[in-house]
């Protein structure tokens, strides 16, 4: 709850220092800052994730701490799959695709080895959605 609680001022944080800095400093996992249109708002929305690498690729998890439903942010992308993230003050262009099938199973296991998402994954029962993140191409 502690965590929750700061993770509005985190946000202004990362957003500050375009993902440099994180009020939780160094943790098990990397930070980034995601950046997504807002599905109804048409409007910039910015949250702070953990992610994975995965090659070429950045990984994350739709955990929502546990809660029944599914982040905002997942339901942004999945409408607009544009975005950008913020890592240690580099901002990309990104593309979010939603994983699925083994592929899925597998970064989702890559989660899992961490504690706070197999928490996370007790608490609720819906699918927690997972996206890659590509480098966005000219188009």
């Amino acid at each position: 709850r502690l965590l929750r609680a700061l993770a509005p001022l985190d946000r202004r944080i990362l957003m500050a220092t375009r993902g440099k800095y994180t009020l939780f400093g160094p943790t098990t996992l990397p930070t980034l800052l995601l950046t997504t249109t807002g599905r109804k708002s048409g409007q910039p929305r910015a949250c702070a994730l953990n992610y994975l690498r995965d090659g070429e690729r950045l990984l994350i998890l739709g955990s929502n701490w546990g809660q029944q439903h599914h982040p905002g942010w997942s339901s942004n992308l999945i409408t607009n799959p544009h975005a950008t993230v913020a890592i240690s003050g580099r901002e990309i262009d990104v593309t979010a695709y939603a994983l699925s099938g083994s592929e899925r199973e597998e970064a989702l296991q890559r989660f899992l080895n961490y504690p706070m998402y197999r928490s996370y994954r007790k608490r609720t029962g819906r699918d927690l959605r997972l996206f890659a993140l590509s480098i966005r191409q000219e188009e």
